[in-house]
């Protein structure tokens, strides 16, 4: 499906000079002179390659639509991952720098959807939330205000996040796995 240059949104999969990109920033930019832009930061699914492409409203480009399927996290064999088909039971081994930044959050027996493009995986997508325990938080500071202050604590699976003071060690907490981020505390 052919869509306008300025029409493009953050999360978009688009066909750009023969390669499958995620979109993920955009500006919207309009200069005293000459027509607007959109300007548009994309990632490349199939090499991890990042580029910044300048799309006028009188350009048009290809979004794409990719096949999603439900599939378990298994094990990790070295850097790879090994998924499991829910509905067939086959296993695909993935690389793990598949999961960029999300990679720590995975957990064994994890429910994640692959993405597919002609039947070839290129990306893996985890809940938005999990369930996480901190194993180290630093004291709270006496005179902080709890409104607005943060401390640093660290995970069960080593990834470091900002949480409020009131929370300490061995607190199990729900975190957004892509904005690394605190939500609350988990039931």
């Amino acid at each position: 499906m052919k869509i306008s240059g300025v029409d493009i949104r953050p999360g978009n999969i688009l066909e750009y000079e023969k390669g499958i990109w995620k979109v993920a920033k955009i500006q919207h930019t309009q200069p005293g002179k000459g027509g607007a832009y959109m300007q548009v930061e994309m990632k490349n699914l199939q090499d991890g390659r990042k580029t910044n492409v300048r799309f006028r409203s009188a350009d048009t480009v290809e979004r794409v639509r990719l096949d999603t399927k439900d599939f378990q996290f298994l094990y990790a064999e070295g850097e790879d991952l090994v998924f499991m088909d829910n509905d067939t039971y086959e296993q695909i081994t993935l690389p793990g720098d598949l999961l960029g930044d999300a990679r720590p959050f995975l957990q064994d027996g994890m429910q994640v959807a692959l993405e597919l493009w002609d039947e070839k995986p290129i990306s893996v997508e985890l809940p938005a939330q999990i369930e996480a325990t901190i194993v180290e938080a630093d004291a709270v500071v006496k005179g902080q205000t709890a409104s607005s202050s943060y401390k640093p604590a660290i995970l069960d699976n080593g990834v470091r996040i900002m949480v409020p003071p009131h929370i300490g060690s061995g607190t199990r907490i729900i975190v957004d796995v892509y904005e690394q981020a605190y939500v609350g505390k988990a039931g």
